[in-house]
């Protein structure tokens, strides 16, 4: 006879209402078994209502419903821009909430910096949802490949047509998007990706590209360099994600993957075990720091050379 799992399910609230929160955080976590969707928190209290009632959870909006949410969950999702979602993330952990954070956690130093200090100052469990990082098919392979010693150099280039003529994504309404480029939107995948396999960033060089593409050279701990191209402006036909490791094995490219969807689950499942046993997950608040000065350098580069 098996003893049922009698481990309460951990009450998660959701701050935002927009596309992102609708397509994949509220449908994840309000069917994922180990969680209670515990709220939805919007600016407006129309779609707070709407996405609530989709997913048979209560709606919070204003002030006040921000700190009512908090105080009903074990863990706050952010669905926000990020530099609105660093802030709350803050306010969040002070009120002893763990974090599920997208990524940038912010686009300013400062602003990521001043979470990843509240959630150690008050000992919370955090993840940033980097999506490779925590879906089934890509995480498996970084995590294969950083056991592989030899690595030469890497290629990773992520280019959407979010911006291209006759786009019709709801994404491209994004105001941050449109203003931070492929750089802060796209770049923590990449990097996420590349930093575990072939070791931290010791040295950057970014230029500007074409409309928000962004280049970048990077030279890696482990002595490997890589280079990375991202962008939110290409054609159709030339959008796409690859990435590929070179080294004294062969040649490693990454796999596809099933969605976001089951991506952030699997980051749900990261920070149920964080919490769990108190050990920080890998992207944690302190990595997306790290990620948020390495893209904050990036930007200052392509900037000045502009």
């Amino acid at each position: 006879m098996t003893t049922a799992d009698t481990t309460p399910p951990l009450r998660i609230g959701l701050l935002g209402t927009g596309p992102w929160a609708r397509n994949t955080q509220a449908p994840a976590l309000a069917a994922h078994p180990g969680v209670e969707l515990s709220g939805v928190w919007g600016r407006r209290a129309e779609a707070a209502d709407a996405l609530a009632a989709g997913h048979g959870t209560r709606a919070y909006t204003g002030e006040e419903g921000i700190d009512a949410l908090l105080q009903a969950s074990d863990a706050v999702a952010f669905a926000l821009p990020p530099d609105v979602q660093a802030p709350l993330a803050v306010r969040a952990a002070e009120a002893g909430c763990h974090l599920l954070m997208d990524k940038p956690v912010a686009t300013t130093v400062a602003g990521a910096r001043a979470v990843a200090e509240a959630a150690e100052k008050a000992s919370v469990a955090s993840v940033v949802f980097c999506t490779l990082r925590f879906a089934p098919e890509t995480s498996a392979w970084i995590a294969e490949q950083a056991e592989v010693d030899g690595w030469f150099t890497a290629r990773a280039q992520w280019l959407g047509s979010l911006y291209a003529a006759g786009s019709d994504s709801e994404y491209a309404d994004s105001p941050w998007r449109r203003e931070k480029g492929g750089l802060w939107d796209v770049g923590p995948h990449a990097l996420s990706v590349l930093i575990p396999v072939l070791g931290d960033v010791e040295h950057l060089t970014a230029a500007a590209g074409p409309a928000d593409t962004t280049h970048l050279i990077l030279r890696h701990t482990s002595g490997a360099s890589s280079t990375v191209t991202l962008g939110l402006s290409a054609p159709p036909g030339a959008a796409g994600v690859e990435i590929e490791l070179r080294g004294e094995r062969g040649t490693a490219s990454i796999p596809g993957w099933a969605g976001a969807e089951t991506a952030f689950r699997g980051a749900v499942d990261a920070l149920a075990e964080a919490v769990r046993t108190g050990v920080p997950h890998p992207c944690d608040a302190r990595f997306g720091l790290h990620l948020t000065e390495l893209l904050a350098a990036a930007e200052a580069q392509a900037q000045a050379a502009g």
